[in-house]
């Protein structure tokens, strides 16, 4: 029996993804938590086989708790699903230690396929992924600007590419107004970029938004 630990902030993919694994025999649901800090509790407290981790949750993000496990218990898998497309996320995760990445978009049948294989020690890799994997070997002096961020600086790059504003990404990542600010500065001047337009057209230009 593979069990497993949901952590999504959102009450009804929980619900949605519990039902799925468990129609299938061998998986089972033995923990759940709706924000980072309780992932990380349920992760101490509960003897699971894999983690379906979501990346943009309250407070701890997605991204610092993949961190936190691998820390913790560098042998459990974590299979990132998210509503953020793989063209922004899925290579820095799987690099971070994810054991697989997945779109919430993704069909049933793939979740419980890429679950079996996180779970017999492999990685789940999507031929899109695979792509911009083998394309990032064949030019790694090709460094990127979006690629010298953070974890949380990328996290907070993609919220300003898409409009959002300091106040509103303080109340999506549960952070102070002054803490997205600073990280805000510090995107600008390691990208050397002068305002949010220049930012937001980069990101269209890299295709790193939609």
């Amino acid at each position: 029996m593979i069990r497993i630990l949901i952590a999504d902030d959102h009450a009804i993919i929980r619900q949605g993804l519990k039902r799925i694994i468990e129609e299938n025999g061998e998986m089972r649901v033995v923990a759940e938590a709706a924000n980072g800090a309780d992932a990380l509790h349920q992760m101490r407290n509960t003897a699971c086989d894999i983690v379906l981790l979501d990346i943009a949750m309250p407070g701890k993000s997605g991204i610092e708790v993949l961190k936190q496990i691998r820390e913790e218990k560098p042998r459990l898998p974590v299979l990132i699903l998210s509503i953020y497309p793989e063209d922004q996320y899925a290579i820095r995760l799987i690099k971070a230690g994810a054991a697989g990445y997945m779109t919430k978009e993704s069909a049933p049948e793939e979740v419980v396929e890429a679950i079996h294989r996180v779970a017999r020690g492999k990685k789940y890799i999507s031929a899109t992924v695979a792509e911009m994997l083998a394309n990032e070997l064949g030019a790694p002096e090709e460094k990127r600007s979006h690629e010298t961020l953070s974890n949380r600086e990328y996290q907070i790059f993609l919220l300003l590419a898409s409009a959002k504003t300091v106040s509103e990404i303080a109340d999506i990542l549960t952070l102070s107004v002054k803490t997205v600010s600073t990280h805000r500065t510090h995107i600008l001047e390691k990208m050397q970029l002068r305002n949010n337009a220049e930012l937001m057209h980069y990101a269209i230009d890299k295709r790193l938004t939609e």
